[in-house]
């Protein structure tokens, strides 16, 4: 209640500085008749204008209004490009597809779906972490935007004899996020987990849709799904490729997805994978997650130590990447836990 009376204060201060703006330079109304009636006769030198321009870049910077649009939505798809880049270890397949779908979507004037990206592989090897660079690259105040909406399956709907509760209130969360952003990110972790009845439920939302008003810009939604489903598949292929002589980078992902999907599709213990989403194409793309190996550890390692501001030695960083259990047990290739876990083990060796 108390956010709908900000957003109600928020609208009539907006509509005080449109009239405002309007009495003073007529010719920036656009044919808004209200504002323009009655001038007041007077106007305000050319340094005043460049003031209250000032003040009004200011006054949006606090508010969910900006001439260019919605102040909440950032969109820094060169931001998103870097940290891709940078902050993201062994993940190759995963930046490039998850940046070019993201520009893809994001870049047309009217999108007729929403997009659905489904991230797959063990954990630790950087879907939530994917999805937080997402939200901080997209939003000006990140996974605490208004705009983005987290669910965790086991602890948003962990009993399933309230699946009905469930789907009234996901369906409301999200019909009233689309209409308070006109840009939203939905992200649904341990996905394998949830009930057929939510994913059912997700369905219409993840449908074409035509336009109402091909002049009016559609909402934009993104959807993603993280899941370990198919996460054995992906370092079996992966093991395979590497032992027959191939480099890890030049490991593509026609290389992983037929397989992913294919394990994803026949998967008997999780609703997701004969869930209709899948069934009927409605994930636009399935973003495999490599394993990770010992020099991602120690790069994980030293990210933590640098976030934190603390200095490290190249001795520490192997100690801590060597603290890890590796797989298979004869090749010893891929950290068992990714880099989880990697941020409480430094304080090891702080002094």
């Amino acid at each position: 209640g108390l956010r709908e009376r900000l957003r109600e204060a928020a609208a009539l201060s907006r509509r005080y500085w449109a009239l405002l703006r309007c009495r003073v330079w007529p010719e920036d109304c656009d044919g808004d008749e209200e504002a323009r009636a009655g001038p007041l006769g007077w106007s305000l030198p050319l340094l005043g204008r460049q003031y209250l321009d000032i003040l009004t870049s200011w006054y949006c910077s606090f508010q969910d209004c900006c001439r260019s649009g919605d102040c909440r939505i950032s969109n820094n798809l060169t931001g998103l490009a870097s940290d891709l880049s940078v902050r993201l270890h062994g993940q190759h397949l995963a930046r490039e597809l998850v940046l070019t779908a993201v520009r893809g979507y994001l870049e047309p004037p009217q999108p007729h779906k929403a997009l659905a990206l489904s991230f797959h592989g063990w954990s630790g090897t950087g879907k939530n972490f994917v999805a937080r660079l997402l939200a901080e690259n997209l939003y000006r105040d990140g996974l605490r935007s208004d705009c983005v909406k987290v669910f965790i399956a086991t602890f948003h709907f962990p009993h399933p004899k309230y699946v009905d509760l469930y789907q009234e209130q996901l369906t409301s969360q999200i019909r009233k996020t689309q209409e308070r952003c006109p840009q939203t990110l939905f992200i649904f972790d341990e996905a394998e987990k949830l009930h057929p009845g939510l994913l059912e439920a997700l369905r219409s939302h993840l449908e074409a849709q035509a336009p109402e008003n091909h002049r009016v810009e559609s909402p934009r939604t993104v959807f993603l799904f993280l899941s370990n489903l198919g996460g054995s598949v992906i370092n079996e292929a992966v093991l395979n490729l590497l032992m027959a002589g191939w480099s890890r980078e030049d490991i593509k992902l026609d290389h992983l997805v037929p397989q992913l999907e294919a394990e994803i599709a026949k998967s008997t213990d999780s609703g997701f994978g004969q869930s209709r989403l899948v069934k009927e194409n409605l994930i636009d793309f399935f973003v495999p997650f490599l394993p990770l190996e010992y020099r991602h550890v120690r790069l994980c390692a030293r990210d933590a130590f640098l976030s934190q501001e603390l200095p490290y030695t190249e001795e520490a960083l192997d100690q801590i990447a060597k603290m890890m259990v590796y797989v298979p047990k004869e090749e010893q290739l891929f950290s068992s836990q990714g880099c989880k876990s990697i941020s409480q083990r430094i304080n090891y060796f702080l002094p």
